[in-house]
């Protein structure tokens, strides 16, 4: 192929209706530390996510990170080990020893049953992940912290726009944090945010991703520089414009891959919950070499050579990794069904760019393996 086809990649609008935007940010001469578009986001967005309060951040990491911060978390964080590796590193960040636990089989998120037996007089928070999008458990999560007085912060980097029984997700937990980065189905180049329910907790999170400044001379905490620049702020602003747009056509995408799909001896299909409106982030299969045929990383291996950039979304998992491994809980005998989902997940590609002739192309390729 000509072009590389990735798993995922960002809405582009036409050019044009950036420069506009430019423009403005030329005139008024603000390049960042809360300009207007950075106010104009953070409203645009608590009206469109259904929220009470965004912070916007640089990306999503450093919200993470502050986020942990800002609640004052120590000891242990109970947590997943089938994520991208920023959810732990922040624990790590902040001092924090990760606690891992096993995921449920079919939603990919959190076990709520492997989090209460992993409370110890240590653990402090629980940190979630809506794996995918796919909402957690979060009534179930909500009782244990209520029970044992914990925290909950929600990794909340898929689920841009996901509600459940028409409430968005984002407002479960003390905490939601999105990533804006580029793959995400909302991007602003790079960026992030936390969620939060209250102003008091909106203005101790603005102390932090700014240094702690209060004022010119007032420093009320020892911040870090998370702010989100103009720049990145404007580019959200356009991209909203045009995310209703953009997720009809995920869904199109999604839709034709499980209808191709469907059926497939060895292949499972990500289970959707009922009253959930999805974000169709992205588009995981399981392959069950044992009754597909053929392997999962061989069907990489094949993609990666017709230049098609699928994904092992989450492979290795965060216990595989150094700073990880020796932790009493990434012993992967605690862990059967995240190990098995991540050496048989494949992530294929779903973007708004995609068209029916490449995804012709990649449904043909899975087929046509199996046929072999």
């Amino acid at each position: 192929m000509s072009n590389p086809i990735p798993v995922t990649s960002p809405l582009l609008p036409p050019l044009e209706e950036f420069l506009p935007y430019l423009e403005e940010i030329w005139r008024s001469k603000r390049l960042t530390n809360g300009g207007p578009f950075h106010e104009q986001l953070e409203s645009a967005l608590a009206e469109y996510l259904g929220v009470e309060h965004v912070c916007l951040f640089s990306n999503g990491t450093l919200a993470l990170v502050t986020a942990l911060q800002a609640l004052r978390i120590t000891g242990e964080v109970i947590t997943t080990p089938y994520s991208f590796v920023a959810t732990a590193h922040s624990l790590l960040w902040n001092n924090v020893k990760p606690v891992f636990v096993d995921i449920d089989p079919v939603t990919n998120n959190l076990d709520p049953k492997r989090v209460e037996e992993a409370i110890t007089p240590a653990t402090t928070a629980i940190l979630p992940v809506h794996c995918y999008g796919i909402p957690c458990d979060v009534d179930a999560i909500q009782r244990i912290a209520d029970t044992y007085g914990l925290k909950v912060i929600y990794d909340a980097a898929h689920a841009f726009g996901v509600r459940q029984n028409g409430v968005s997700v984002l407002n479960h937990g003390d905490l939601s944090i999105l990533s804006f980065h580029a793959t995400k189905v909302f991007n602003t180049f790079e960026g992030g945010a936390i969620i939060c329910p209250d102003k008091k907790i909106k203005q101790r999170i603005n102390y932090l991703k700014n240094f702690g400044f209060a004022d010119e001379v007032t420093i009320m905490a020892p911040g870090i520089n998370g702010k989100m620049n103009e720049v990145q702020a404007a580019f959200g602003m356009l991209q909203l414009r045009h995310i209703e747009s953009a997720l009809q056509i995920r869904k199109r995408i999604f839709d034709r891959y499980r209808s191709a799909l469907t059926g497939i001896d060895g292949i499972t299909l990500l289970h959707q919950p009922q009253g959930v409106d999805w974000n169709y982030a992205y588009c995981p299969i399981l392959i069950d070499d044992a009754r597909f045929g053929v392997s999962r990383d061989e069907m990489y291996d094949r993609y990666r050579a017709r230049e098609i950039l699928v994904r092992r979304y989450f492979y290795p998992l965060i216990t595989e990794f150094p700073m990880y491994r020796n932790l009493a809980s990434s012993d992967a005998t605690k862990l059967p069904h995240a190990h098995r989902i991540a050496s048989q997940v494949l992530c294929l590609p779903i973007f708004p760019d995609l068209s029916l002739e490449q995804q012709d192309t990649i449904i043909d390729i899975l087929l046509s393996a199996r046929e072999g």
